[in-house]
């Protein structure tokens, strides 16, 4: 790594960062329109982070803003995914070796890291994974996980020649399915309508809510896991 490189990295959710955000120094607030952006040091690189709503189209405009101010020398998809292999576990770490998108493939390049991490094709699907009958699905298909914003940076990424990595952390299992319609609660704006979750969970409160406390516990088992790997690694 060459030091002061420039990174871009690009997540649906800010939580998705908060277990990078200890190791950063001088993190400041970047007046861009997007939903959530800082800029900050981390070893030795100079870091933007851009939060931006679930989906591809929401990831793609948070790119297509970032890159003409910060000009990155490597792309960074981050964020959670769910698990199509079965062997991966909740906070195990995932690196794409490529992003299977709408029909198309994009190459995705791995860092170096001296921290255990997962390899395989990444499927971003236009929708939250809700079954494990889906995720059979997506695995027969030759994916290892699955998320919903690579494809955006992966597209954007290699139309204009930037290096892309792919990295995430497991948040479901593949054989976990969600009793909670995450899909339905998923507004325009790229965001999950609290009051929407909260409501239709009240129709099953008894699998709902301890789905919604588990997967909370689990966000955070993911997010610090997905921190420390960024924060020691090197693109």
């Amino acid at each position: 790594m060459v030091s002061g490189q420039r990174i871009l990295l690009v997540a649906a959710e800010r939580r998705e960062f908060d277990g990078l955000l200890p190791f950063c120094s001088g993190v400041r607030k970047l007046a861009w329109p997007v939903y959530w952006a800082r800029s900050a040091e981390c070893a030795g690189r100079q870091l933007w982070m851009v939060a931006n709503g679930a989906g591809a189209a929401h990831a793609a405009s948070a790119v297509e803003v970032a890159c003409p101010a910060c000009r990155p020398e490597a792309i960074v998809s981050m964020g959670f995914s769910g698990a199509l292999d079965p062997s991966l576990e909740i906070g195990d770490v995932f690196v794409a070796t490529a992003v299977d998108a709408a029909g198309r493939r994009f190459d995705a390049r791995l860092p170096q890291s001296a921290a255990p991490y997962a390899t395989g094709v990444l499927a971003s699907i236009d929708h939250v994974a809700q079954t494990a009958a889906e995720k059979r699905l997506l695995r027969a298909g030759g994916a290892s996980a699955v998320e919903m914003e690579a494809g955006g940076v992966a597209q954007f990424a290699a139309a204009h020649g930037i290096p892309l990595f792919c990295v995430r952390s497991v948040t479901d299992t593949a054989s976990q399915s969600f009793v909670n319609d995450f899909n339905k609660a998923l507004r325009s704006d790229g965001h999950f309508g609290t009051m929407k979750l909260l409501t239709s969970a009240l129709r099953s409160p008894g699998r709902a809510f301890p789905e919604l406390f588990r997967l909370r516990r689990d966000c955070r088992i993911a997010t610090r896991t997905l921190g420390e790997f960024i924060a020691g690694c090197r693109f």
